[in-house]
C-alpha cells in the first residue's frame, strides 16, 4: 500500500519516469519517512544507541553510509558501526567498528535505516556529514618531488555485461605522454586479493606489464602496498593514506570515483552510462565530500578536453 501511494506521488510530482529510474525517487522517499521514528532520538534525548550495519557495495558505503556514521559520531549518537573486510581505518571515528561481512552484495545496498541508498532526487543532505579523510591521513611519507596525479583506473563487470567505463591502455598512454613531465603518477587499479570483492567480476587488461615496459616513471599503488613504508594495515588504508597527499585524480564512476572526491582538488571521473547521469550525481552529491572540483566526463574524447584545460 505505501509503495503504491509513493509511486502515485512520484508520478504526480515528477511525470512518467523510466522504470529503471523510478524506484530510487520511491526508495528516497521510504528513506525519509524511516528517519521519522528516530527523531527524538536523534534531536532532543541523543542517547548513544545508533547501531549502524552496512554490506553494500564500496560506492554507496562511501556516499551515504560512511557519512551518515559520521554525523552520528558528531551528533554523540553513534554507538557501533560493522561492514565488510579493510574499512576499520574508514571509520576511524567509530569506538566501536567491527569488520563482519567477508563480501558486498547487490542486496546490502538497499539499507533503508539510511537517510539515502543509491541515488537520490534530492541531495540536500541531512543526518550526513563530510568525513575528513584527507585532514586524518595527510602523512610526510608519500611526498615526492613533482605534484602527485592519481590515475584510479577500474575494468569490472558492468550491469552484469562487459565493462564500459575505463581507461584503455590507448586512453593510458594518451595521458601519461601529456602529464608524465608535470607530476609523480601513481596508477591505481585494485586486484582482487587487495579489496573485499562484490558481485562485480575483475577482469585483466594486461596494462601493468605495459606500464612497467614503456613508463617505468609511473608507480604503481600495489608496489607501494608490497613496500608498505606507511604502515598500512591493508590496501584501502595504503589508498588513504596516499590520496591524503595528492589534489589531482583522474577516476571512474562507482567506488574509484568516489573514494577519490574525498580528497579534495579535482577528480576528474569518466562515465558513460548510469543513474548518476539522471540524478546529477557529479554535479550534486559528489562536491559534498571534499568540496572537491569535480569533472564529468561522458566520452573518451571529453577526457581528453579535460585534461587539456584542468591537467597540462
Amino acid at each position: 500500500m505505501l509503495n503504491k501511494f509513493l509511486s502515485l506521488i512520484i508520478l504526480l510530482r515528477y511525470g512518467r519516469l523510466p522504470i529503471d529510474i523510478k524506484y530510487y525517487y520511491r526508495d528516497t522517499y521510504i528513506c525519509q519517512l524511516n528517519q521519522l521514528k528516530y527523531t527524538l532520538k536523534d534531536y532532543l534525548f541523543k542517547p548513544k544507541y545508533k547501531e549502524l550495519s552496512f554490506h553494500g557495495e564500496f560506492a554507496p558505503e562511501l556516499q551515504f553510509t560512511l557519512p551518515f556514521a559520521y554525523w552520528h559520531y558528531k551528533n554523540g549518537t553513534l554507538k557501533s558501526t560493522r561492514s565488510s573486510t579493510y574499512t576499520k581505518e574508514m571509520y576511524f571515528f567509530s569506538e566501536n567498528h567491527e569488520e563482519y561481512f567477508q563480501t558486498r552484495t547487490n542486496e546490502g545496498n538497499y539499507n533503508y535505516e539510511m537517510p539515502r541508498v543509491l541515488y537520490s532526487q534530492n541531495y540536500d543532505m541531512e543526518k550526513w556529514l563530510p568525513v575528513p579523510l584527507k585532514e586524518t591521513y595527510t602523512n610526510n611519507v608519500y611526498v615526492f618531488d613533482k605534484p602527485v596525479l592519481i590515475i584510479a583506473n577500474r575494468y569490472n563487470m558492468e550491469w552484469d555485461g562487459p565493462p564500459v567505463s575505463f581507461y584503455s591502455i590507448e586512453m593510458l598512454g594518451y595521458m601519461l605522454d601529456r602529464l608524465r613531465d608535470k607530476y609523480t603518477i601513481i596508477y591505481n587499479r585494485p586486484r582482487p586479493q587487495n579489496i573485499t570483492m562484490d558481485n562485480s567480476d575483475i577482469y585483466d587488461m594486461d596494462e601493468f606489464g605495459w606500464l612497467q615496459k614503456e613508463y617505468p616513471e609511473v608507480i604503481l599503488m600495489e608496489d607501494l602496498f608490497v613496500e608498505n613504508k606507511g604502515k598500512a594495515n591493508n590496501f584501502n588504508h595504503l589508498q588513504m593514506m596516499v590520496y591524503a597527499n595528492a589534489s589531482k585524480f583522474i577516476s571512474i564512476h562507482g567506488g574509484t570515483a568516489t573514494l577519490a572526491s574525498y580528497f579534495g582538488g579535482t577528480n576528474l571521473i569518466l562515465s558513460k552510462k548510469g543513474p548518476e547521469h539522471h540524478f546529477k550525481c557529479f554535479e550534486k552529491l559528489y562536491p559534498q565530500f571534499s568540496g572537491a572540483t569535480i569533472l564529468h566526463a561522458k566520452t573518451d574524447e571529453e577526457v581528453k578536453n579535460y585534461i587539456g584545460t584542468y591537467f597540462e
